[in-house]
This record gives C-alpha cells, sequence and structure tokens, in this order.
C-alpha cells in the first residue's frame, strides 16, 4: 500500500494505485462492527478468486477465459459507472494509470497467475499473491525512501521469511517451478504499477477507472490468448458456476464492498484487512478443491499474516 492509499480489485489484490480519500468523519474506528464485516467479506472474496480460476484454467484456455470474463466486467462497471454520472473522459495523469494497471494489473498478474495455475495449485498462487503489500513497502522504503517504522521493517523480515519457508518447502515437495516463477512475475508487475502511479488521483471517477481497466486488460489478453492458445473447451457445470463466481464476486462484488469500505474507515485502515488474505486463500482451497496442507505451510501462513500485519499497521501509523 503506497502513501497514495492505493485500493484493490482482484483478482482486485489488490491495488489500482489511484488515491482515493480518507475516511469520512466518525466512521474510521476500526472496530465499526459494519466496516469489519466489510473488510472480512473483502478479505474473503479477494482470496477465493484463486480457487475459482484453478476451477476454471483447469478446462478452458486462461488467457482466453479471462479476456471474456474483464469482457463482461468491465462493461458493466463501465455501463454503472455512467449511470452513477461518472465521466469516461479522464485526465493524462487518469489514462496514464487506467492503461499501466489494465496492462500490469489484469493482463500480466491475473493472466501469468491462471497460466500458473495450469500447474501450481491454487494456495500456492494466492500465497505468493499476498506477498503484494510486501513488496510494495519493501520497493518503497528501499526504492523511494518511504517511511516505515521499525514494526513496519519487522514485518517485512516476518512475511518474506514466511514466504521462503512456504516456498523451500513446496520445492523440496516437486512444485513446478515454471508456474511458480509466473506467479512471481506477476506480483512484480503489479509492484512495479502500484509504485509508478503512486501518486495518481481518481478524481472521483473510480468505477470508470476500473471498469476501463478492465477493458484494457481484455484487449492485451485476448491478443496473447489468439496468439498462443487454442479455443479447447471442456464445459461443465463446474466451469460454468466457476466462471460466473469470478466474474460476478470478485470482480465486481469485491471492487464495490472495497470502495465501500475505502469510504467508511479510509484506505490505509482498510488495507489492514489484507494480512487475512493468506490464511482465506489456503483454507478457501483446501475446503473446496482439497489441496494438502503441511505444516510448513501452515507454519509459513502464519508467519506471513503477521508480516503483513505488522506493516499494514505500520504504515498506518506513519500516516
Amino acid at each position: 500500500m503506497g502513501k497514495s492509499g492505493t485500493f484493490p480489485h482482484w483478482p482486485s489484490p489488490p491495488y489500482d494505485g489511484l488515491k482515493r480519500p480518507e475516511g469520512l468523519a466518525g466512521k474510521e474506528d476500526l472496530a465499526d462492527l459494519r466496516a469489519i464485516g466489510m473488510g472480512l467479506a473483502f478479505a474473503f472474496m479477494w482470496s477465493s478468486a484463486f480457487t475459482s480460476a484453478r476451477i476454471i484454467v483447469a478446462d478452458a484456455p486462461p488467457l482466453t477465459t479471462l479476456a471474456i470474463r474483464f469482457l463482461i466486467s468491465g462493461l458493466i462497471a463501465v455501463v454503472v459507472a455512467r449511470l452513477l454520472g461518472q465521466s469516461w473522459r479522464l485526465s493524462r495523469e487518469q489514462l496514464y494509470a487506467t492503461i499501466l494497471f489494465g496492462i500490469c494489473q489484469n493482463a500480466l498478474y491475473l493472466g501469468l497467475n491462471f497460466v500458473a495455475m495450469q500447474t501450481i495449485e491454487a494456495a500456492v498462487a494466492a500465497i505468493v499473491a499476498s506477498s503484494l503489500p510486501l513488496l510494495v513497502a519493501l520497493f518503497g522504503w528501499a526504492l523511494f525512501g518511504e517511511r516505515l517504522p521499525h514494526v513496519g521493517i519487522l514485518g517485512l523480515i516476518l512475511g518474506i521469511g514466511g514466504v521462503v519457508l512456504i516456498m523451500g518447502s513446496r520445492i523440496g515437495g516437486g512444485v513446478d517451478l515454471f508456474g511458480l516463477v509466473l506467479c512471481g512475475l506477476g506480483a512484480l508487475a503489479l509492484t512495479f504499477a502500484t509504485l509508478a502511479v503512486r501518486g495518481a488521483a481518481s478524481g472521483g471517477n473510480v468505477l470508470m477507472v476500473v471498469g476501463l481497466q478492465m477493458l484494457v486488460g481484455s484487449v492485451a489478453l485476448a491478443v496473447a490468448g489468439g496468439v498462443t492458445e487454442t479455443l479447447e473447451v471442456r464445459w461443465s457445470w463446474q466451469l460454468v458456476a466457476a466462471f460466473i463466481y469470478t466474474t460476478l464476486i470478485p470482480g465486481l462484488a469485491a471492487t464495490w464492498v472495497w470502495f465501500t469500505l475505502v469510504a467508511r474507515i479510509g484506505a490505509v485502515r482498510a488495507a489492514t484487512f489484507h494480512f487475512l488474505n493468506p490464511f482465506f486463500g489456503v483454507a478457501i482451497a483446501a475446503l473446496v478443491l482439497g489441496e494438502a496442507l503441511g505444516p510448513a505451510d501452515l507454519a509459513g501462513v502464519a508467519i506471513i499474516t503477521a508480516g503483513i500485519l505488522a506493516v499494514q499497521r505500520a504504515r498506518r501509523t506513519a500516516h
């Protein structure tokens, strides 16, 4: 989470790099039960996207399917934004952020994750993706001198240590290294975009900007899919259900919940809920897909969770 108070959307992970106003007066307390409910709902929806994606890529080409998903989500978001009176005339800064995030988040980050989940488990992809707050804080501190208190540095060390613990165990267990590298490259692409546009302002067009980002990503993914994939689909009710779910729930519902939460308690406080993503990500994959969890996975998830929470708390203090 950069100084700008960036906000995610998934799988919407979670960032689009646009500045949001801090919370409304009288509604900033994280003890607000409604805010807690929205934060838990957002973290659950965001984390569940890896499991639904794993189901999709088992039976359909990942890039083409993702392009269709973003076409549908993007058109819905743009139409709703227009009904709310938002304009699709963007400033140069907004246009830059929209194109950059459409490519880096929707095409590279999510596209690489979808391809990777053909050969790696959803839990592994979720753990790598959950390191995004750590990567943004690390590179923001190392490259741009963004302030990070000692507890935040400790959180970085913990979080990275947890990732190393899990990945060391997984590599020893024979995880597909190519898929793992794709997830890592996707996380780095989104980290770069987040830091590159950390000062961009939304100008009140947040839903329109997100919708246009989806459409940019859809075009890029359609081109990549057309060049690299064969359109072969094994139709099943599980595939259809997973596609509808990932389009409407992580793609649209989670985005709306995030905006509402940010407006209620502010972007910095809302980002604290990201500490739940590693736990939800592996738990949902285990429950729905039956993915096995070893002692190193459980310990690593606990360490990463503590690290993300420490980093986000530190950044909240710094603000």
